[in-house]
């Protein structure tokens, strides 16, 4: 399996002018945007740690998954959460040969495991030697505000945590900020497998 994101979050959807009044900065200065990539800098990383904390995706954007078997034929749960849309699932041969799936399937949205499931009654072989690639739209929407408070605030706070201690190399590492790992937790997918949780 291998997942690529086709798309990054754009410059737009990041939210500096926010994130630099949540630090308190000071504004009006004739260089007050000399730190602006270094902050936002410092939120993409906190975007990127929250998703991979939560596997959730914050900023809507487009991925695209290949697999080389499903896990049931007739539901395959999806890597990442909310999925809004599978944009095309094209079925490839041994040979590279690429052929657009049947519309056999449909999309089960789910905030912790959206799902293909199958129409009717199996989703579209995947050829032997060959492998499935599914595009899909993934995120809360294109926008910040679209984020769920506490998703955004998380980010906020680790971004500033990162920025705080940006030059201090002798800081302890440590998983996430405590108040960070607070807001994120009941995002967190927790999943079942052969009776143990992870």
């Amino acid at each position: 399996m291998m997942l690529v994101e086709l798309t990054t979050v754009p410059q737009g959807g990041i939210p500096l002018n926010a994130f630099k009044d949540h630090l308190r900065l000071g504004s009006g200065f004739s260089d007050g945007d000399l730190q602006d990539g270094v902050l936002e800098g410092f939120l993409r990383a906190a975007i990127a740690a929250v998703e991979a904390r939560t596997g959730k995706v914050l900023i809507e954007r487009a991925f695209s998954w290949t697999l080389t078997a499903w896990r049931n034929d007739t539901r395959q749960p999806l890597p990442l959460a909310p999925v809004n849309a599978i944009s095309q699932m094209v079925l490839v041969d041994s040979n590279g040969t690429e052929v657009l799936s049947p519309d056999r399937w449909t999309l089960r949205p789910d905030m912790q495991r959206p799902t293909l499931e199958a129409k009717s009654s199996t989703l579209p072989a995947i050829p032997c030697g060959g492998h499935v690639r599914i595009e899909m739209l993934a995120g809360f929407g294109p926008e910040w505000s679209d984020l769920p408070v506490d998703l955004a605030h998380a980010c906020f706070m680790l971004a500033a945590h990162y920025y705080e201690y940006r030059m201090d190399a002798m800081t302890p590492q440590q998983a996430l900020p405590f108040g960070v790992a607070a807001l994120i937790e009941p995002y967190r997918t927790v999943r079942l497998f052969m009776g143990g949780r992870t």
